[in-house]
């Protein structure tokens, strides 16, 4: 039996998406709802779905919840599927085989942070250049959401930061990295974002 392309109902007008974002993270909450500010300000014909972790976070896990979505739907030539993790503790040989996958076709994508995601967070706010570890990162990403504790405030990231974020991941990831950033406190999350306000801005010129 063929694939049937899932469906995606709009809660008005009656023109179909024009374009798709499956994203399958790392982190069971943090991803999650920072894309999800994406879904305020799209227009209603971008999609975008983000499959989080229910218990398992390695790279092999996130590529797994990958495949067996798209397994249930035919992601148009349009669409685009992407791997978002972290460099944290995982081996070059688990993370080659989520960078093997995304070369299999042009609109799959792979996106590291490294140290975490939460350094692409702070970017958003400042340079990042005086991040030394991990526990450093969430320390300076409280100085700009207080309490901060794997929750996203969406206030916290209106349009104009996200696109300071972009530009300071591209200053830091220059010349840009063939597969993933191996250096400590640099993120090739921007390519996912710039994508997705790319998308967001070609709808809003025609509809």
């Amino acid at each position: 039996m063929s694939k049937q392309r899932r469906q995606f109902k709009r809660t008005e007008g009656t023109l179909p998406y024009r374009k798709l974002f499956i994203i399958a993270v790392e982190g069971k909450k943090t991803e999650k709802e920072y894309f999800d500010i994406f879904k305020k300000m799209r227009s209603l014909l971008i999609q975008i779905e983000c499959l989080n972790s229910k218990t398992d976070s390695a790279p092999d896990h996130v590529l797994k919840r990958m495949k067996k979505y798209l397994a249930k739907l035919e992601l148009k030539e349009t669409d685009e599927a992407w791997l978002v993790v972290d460099k944290d503790q995982w081996t070059n040989e688990q993370l080659e085989k989520l960078f093997h996958w995304a070369q299999t076709r042009k609109n799959y994508g792979f996106a590291l942070s490294n140290p975490k995601f939460e350094y692409w967070l702070l970017l958003h706010f400042e340079e990042g250049d005086n991040v030394r570890s991990s526990a450093d990162c969430d320390e300076h990403l409280k100085r700009h959401i207080h309490n901060y504790n794997k929750d996203i405030n969406s206030t916290k990231f209106p349009h104009k930061n996200i696109e300071n974020a972009i530009d300071r991941a591209k200053r830091r990831d220059n010349p840009p990295c063939k597969d993933w950033p191996r250096n400590f406190g640099s993120t090739t999350v921007y390519k996912l974002v710039e994508s997705i306000l790319k998308a967001i801005d070609h709808v809003g010129k025609f509809y």
